[in-house]
């Protein structure tokens, strides 16, 4: 049983939340403010945490800053903003996902299942090495990837773009994210090597380069690999 916590100031939504997912098979706590959420995260050690952006005494994106620095729990922002650039910057601040208000039960329980992929154990609690998705694999302590049990050659940097996508599976990653990630400080604005990177990505490991199934991007704001 997973434990999510939830956090929103809407009573009404809280409680149907809870009702929900206890429904679904989760344990969940809530939480109607920053302070409280940040009190859950650190005593209770939620697996997921559903965050609302417009909490009443911290800024939503304030909580996912605190929380990150002491622990990688996915988070999924629930918010009724529907700016990119809040989403941007909740991203950017480590949240993992970002759910628009108003929005359905089984898009959320979708979610949370894509956060529960990410948390990357087996069901022995083994941590998982290989990724298999069919018309590709990944084994990430050999570094080596198969199409169709055959090997593929990669660079360097387009080994360290699918690892970083391929451990995060669901993750949206900003571009911003991966290019410091990969190339470092000071390449914020170098977006065309991303592009460049994983359209060689694509033709290397999707069955259809041109209409991706896996090596997903989201315009404007960054990838993301789907199992």
């Amino acid at each position: 049983m997973r434990t999510v916590l939830v956090v929103d100031d809407e009573p009404q939504l809280l409680r149907a939340l809870q009702v929900n997912l206890r429904a679904e098979g989760y344990e969940v706590l809530t939480a109607m403010d920053g302070t409280t959420a940040l009190q859950h995260a650190e005593v209770n050690h939620p697996e997921i945490i559903v965050l609302d952006l417009g909490l009443p005494d911290i800024n939503g994106v304030d909580v996912i800053t605190r929380i990150r620095r002491s622990s990688s729990t996915p988070i999924i922002v629930l918010s009724a903003r529907q700016g990119s650039v809040d989403k941007v910057r909740a991203l950017d601040a480590g949240a993992d996902d970002y759910v628009t208000k108003p929005f359905g039960l089984d898009e959320l329980l979708a979610r949370l299942r894509v956060a529960e992929r990410r948390l990357g154990t087996s069901d022995g609690g083994e941590q998982v090495v290989i990724v298999d998705v069919g018309d590709f694999a990944v084994d990430l302590e050999k570094k080596k990837v198969t199409r169709d049990g055959a090997p593929v050659r990669l660079t360097p940097r387009e080994w360290a773009i699918l690892q970083l996508l391929v451990c995060n599976p669901g993750r949206l990653i900003t571009q911003q994210q991966m290019l410091a990630r990969i190339w470092g400080p000071g390449y914020d604005g170098e977006t065309h090597y991303l592009r460049v990177y994983m359209g060689q990505l694509r033709r290397k490991l999707e069955a259809d380069p041109a209409r991706p199934r896996h090596l997903l991007t989201e315009a404007g704001m960054g990838y993301r690999f789907e199992p």
